[in-house]
């Protein structure tokens, strides 16, 4: 028995056409299973969509924005109706601004934890119906290693993301009796087109390279894994659970 398999579940991923979301969706889908993509712009999924059924695996697009709360909802109710069944929610979409404290506006603050946080509860209500009926569903949250550890001027992604990981443990508490799971994932350093600005600091680069136990930046890839543990039935038995995938950055002096 492969309990590693996704064969015959259904997947939606958020914030997939690119980066860490579209690795974690290749991974769900090289196991078996029919992956949606989510993003705001259309052709980018049609393309990444494409580009997996080329190899033979299975997907679709939901085009919408998280941010938008009954978009959200609706896309849900959609896969559901399209594909007979919601099997795993990855919720990877996310922002952030960076600004010293002085000059951050509410504005800014409100949008950042309506996406990162806000939508991935409203998703997860909203998919955890469908879940319960069938008596079996994963919730996977993307967090951030700065969640634990802190940064200096992006306050509000990090109390999202930190907030987002509590918010895993609130779940998994309601939802473990009714055969769904619910974990975060709190990557570290990748090499992902959101972190281009950062890649093209070489001092920068190698800081963060130095601070690392294996001595490098993640590949998108190498998240993959984690994802496919805890939406399979080989993390059964994992709830309430955050995975740090770093590198060994928050565990090294």
């Amino acid at each position: 028995m492969n309990t590693f398999s996704m064969t015959g579940r259904v997947a939606l991923v958020t914030g997939a056409s690119r980066g860490l979301g579209l690795a974690m969706a290749t991974s769900l889908a090289e196991a078996g299973a029919l992956v949606v993509l989510n993003g705001r712009h259309e052709p980018a999924l049609v393309e990444q969509a494409d580009a997996l059924r080329a190899r033979g695996l299975k997907a679709d697009v939901a085009v919408f924005d998280v941010a938008d709360a009954t978009a959200g909802q609706a896309a849900i109710d959609s896969v559901v109706k399209k594909h007979g069944r919601l099997d795993v929610l990855i919720a990877n979409a996310g922002t952030t601004v960076r600004a010293p404290i002085e000059d951050w506006k509410a504005t800014d603050w409100d949008a950042i934890q309506g996406t990162n946080l806000r939508a991935p509860f409203l998703l997860a209500q909203r998919a955890s119906h469908y879940m319960k009926k069938q008596q079996h569903g994963r919730i996977i949250f993307t967090t951030s290693i700065t969640g634990i550890q802190g940064r200096a001027t992006i306050h509000a992604y990090v109390s999202s993301k930190a907030g987002l990981a509590g918010l895993a443990r609130s779940l998994s508490a309601e939802l473990g009796e009714h055969g769904i799971t619910v974990n975060s994932i709190a990557p570290g350093y990748f090499e992902t087109e959101l972190n281009a600005p950062l890649l093209a600091d070489k001092a920068f680069v190698d800081r963060i390279a130095g601070r690392t136990a294996v001595k490098r930046w993640g590949k998108p890839a190498e998240l993959g894994g984690a994802a496919l543990f805890l939406a399979s039935d080989a993390g059964a038995y994992v709830t309430g659970q955050q995975i740090v995938v770093d590198g060994g950055l928050t565990t090294s002096l």
